[in-house]
């Protein structure tokens, strides 16, 4: 979610290369966030080889910013 939240979009070659997952890791995780309705799925073609690209939704977007804001939570109250 961090990688789509400050992108646009990322397609799945540019979110295994950054996140260093394996391609069925990858694919739970995101069948998983599409689920949920914290992210869009397109899949197309880029000349004759499909590509699937991965946005975020408002949902998405607001319930990763409650994420942060009680992780941020939790940090200070140990400071």
């Amino acid at each position: 979610m961090s990688v789509l939240m400050v992108n646009e979009y990322a397609d799945f070659n540019m979110l295994k290369e950054l996140l260093g997952a394996t391609d069925g890791n990858l694919a739970s995780h995101t069948k998983a966030l599409e689920k949920a309705e914290y992210i869009l799925v397109e899949k197309q073609f880029i000349g004759r080889k499909p590509n699937t690209r991965y946005s975020t939704t408002k949902l998405g977007k607001a319930e990763f910013k409650k994420h942060i804001e009680a992780l941020e939570k939790l940090i200070n109250k140990k400071e």
